[in-house]
């Protein structure tokens, strides 16, 4: 295994943080996640108590005013952040298990498996990824399970393209035939020989695709298709409120503001990852000793 330290996840990450969009970006990932997590033991009321009337703004003990059913804004706002950041961590946890085993048998393999693995992920790719997610969860029941299901399902061939591009140069290395020529396993090959050399690209594509499942989760809600219709989720309540936006804003407004936080936040952080990967320095951002 020739992977340096500044190849592994932890050095890439450490000489990432150097960078002040990196440092931004993970507190901002850091602040919505807590938020997300602790936000419900604090909600002043719980996701589907009705406290006055609906499309209400200056109401005692409710910040941000009553949503278009009467519920409290800022109690729903604090709950259905925990949903979508869970359902889109197991998607993309999904998303990268399988394209990445997939990515590197491809390169390893090479031949007709390579083939057949390439033309799987064409054909996937065919369809737009929340036409694909739309289509899995309305033949079926909108599950958390089926959600993570679809999303990861989407974001599959996206990781392997990267990982197999990746990988291609690194299973013609001298240590890898090496191992071949040992008789180690295939699983050892690739998850301890190859899969270390690839952790910068590995590291930027996970961020990516935690962005995009974000964004197709939210979608998902948006749509109708959220796993509890009747729960707070931040894509819910934006699709309920928006045809009351000019009254009462809050309902919407919010979670289009967490979400857009959110993104923001994984794209910065990503970014560095991305600049410290491809060997880019910007000295005027870096922090100096």
């Amino acid at each position: 295994m020739i992977a340096t330290s500044s190849d592994r996840p932890v050095g890439l990450v450490r000489k990432a943080l150097k960078l002040r969009r990196t440092k931004i970006g993970l507190s901002i990932l850091i602040g919505v996640g807590l938020m997300a997590i602790v936000g419900p033991f604090f909600a002043p009321h719980t996701q589907t108590e009705f406290i006055d009337m609906p499309n209400s703004l200056n109401i005692p003990g409710a910040l941000f005013g009553t949503d278009y059913l009467g519920q409290d804004v800022w109690s729903r706002f604090l709950i259905g952040g925990r949903s979508i950041l869970l359902l889109s961590l197991g998607a993309t946890t999904l998303g990268l298990i399988a394209g990445i085993s997939l990515g590197l048998l491809a390169a390893l393999s090479k031949g007709k498996t390579d083939e057949l693995i390439m033309r799987i992920f064409d054909v996937i790719l065919s369809f737009p990824q929340i036409l694909l997610a739309l289509l899995l969860v309305s033949m079926f029941d909108a599950s958390p399970w089926l959600t993570i299901l679809s999303v990861g399902l989407s974001t599959t061939p996206r990781v392997g393209r990267v990982i197999r591009g990746a990988a291609l140069s690194v299973v013609e290395r001298d240590f890898v035939n090496a191992a071949i020529a040992l008789g180690e396993s295939r699983f050892r090959i690739l998850f301890f020989e190859v899969l270390p050399n690839v952790t910068g690209p590995l590291l930027v594509e996970a961020n990516l695709r935690f962005t995009y499942s974000i964004a197709t989760i939210a979608s998902l809600a948006f749509l109708g298709f959220a796993p509890d219709p009747s729960a707070a989720n931040w894509g819910t309540m934006i699709q309920e409120n928006s045809t009351v936006i000019v009254i009462q804003p809050w309902g919407a407004v919010l979670p289009v503001i967490a979400i857009a936080v959110l993104t923001i936040g994984t794209g910065l952080f990503g970014d560095g990852l991305a600049r410290v990967s491809a060997g880019i320095d910007r000295g005027k951002e870096s922090v100096e000793q």
